[in-house]
């Protein structure tokens, strides 16, 4: 019997592709990534303002960015997890929203 006519087979749709897990997945990276970025500009601000421009800033300020987001990271990833946990529950974040 040919698996296109038989009748159980016939009656199914199929599946929709969701990739939710995926859309959740990188919008907890891009919100960790702007917390954590926002988390340490202050300090970045500061080389700015303080350092005159050149290859000494550069290197300071990648100094003082790795010794600001250290402790913070976990903060970051906090409030990222939150961000997307909230726009999924209130079904704000395109691509999360249930039918």
């Amino acid at each position: 019997m040919d698996p296109q006519h038989h009748p159980i087979l016939s009656r199914r749709s199929a599946p929709a592709f969701r990739p939710s897990f995926t859309l959740a997945v990188l919008y907890l990276s891009g919100f960790f990534l702007l917390f954590a970025l926002v988390l340490i500009l202050p300090e970045l601000l500061s080389v700015l303002r303080d350092v005159p421009p050149g290859p000494e800033q550069e290197q300071i300020s990648r100094e003082v960015a790795r010794r600001a987001a250290a402790p913070r990271l976990l903060w970051a990833a906090g409030l990222a997890l939150a961000a997307v946990g909230l726009g999924s529950y209130l079904q704000v974040l395109p691509g999360l929203k249930r039918p």
